[in-house]
């Protein structure tokens, strides 16, 4: 099994409802997006001979990824009251709203049904949340 590894990062705040703990309370990450993908074999003719897919298109898909979570507020779907989010927008921040909560785990499943959309073999997506903590999802 031949696999390729890539990275992207994204910055972002997010906070955990119904959490008793430090992470209840807004806070930020650099999340870090590790994305491997698979093949039994290697394209055998024309540009891509020798290659899973072209390093650059997983680098750019990857990266878009992340740059559309980049410098938002990521919170789940019916855990701010109306009023909050109306306040939040009016005051210009940037917010996502996401229908899991917005925990490792929770991201690497996502980023990884995202790129196997794109029709990428996915083997396994891990998402960092600090340098030492980080979650995988796979389907294998």
């Amino acid at each position: 099994m031949y696999t390729l590894k890539t990275e992207a990062a994204f910055d972002s705040a997010h906070f955990l409802s119904g959490y008793e703990g430090k992470c209840s309370n807004l806070h930020g990450h650099r999340w870090t997006i590790s994305a491997e993908i698979k093949s039994e074999k290697l394209a055998e003719d024309g540009q891509l001979r020798g290659m899973i897919v072209d390093f650059g298109d997983i680098k750019r898909d990857l990266k878009a990824l992340a740059d559309g979570y980049d410098h938002a507020f990521i919170y789940e779907n019916g855990t701010l009251k109306d009023n909050t989010v109306a306040a939040l927008m009016e005051e210009g921040f940037r917010l996502i709203t996401v229908k899991f909560r917005p925990t490792a785990e929770n991201f690497a499943k996502f980023f990884y049904d995202c790129l196997t959309q794109k029709g990428y073999d996915v083997k396994c997506v891990t998402v960092y949340e600090t340098p030492n903590n980080c979650a995988s999802y796979s389907e294998e």
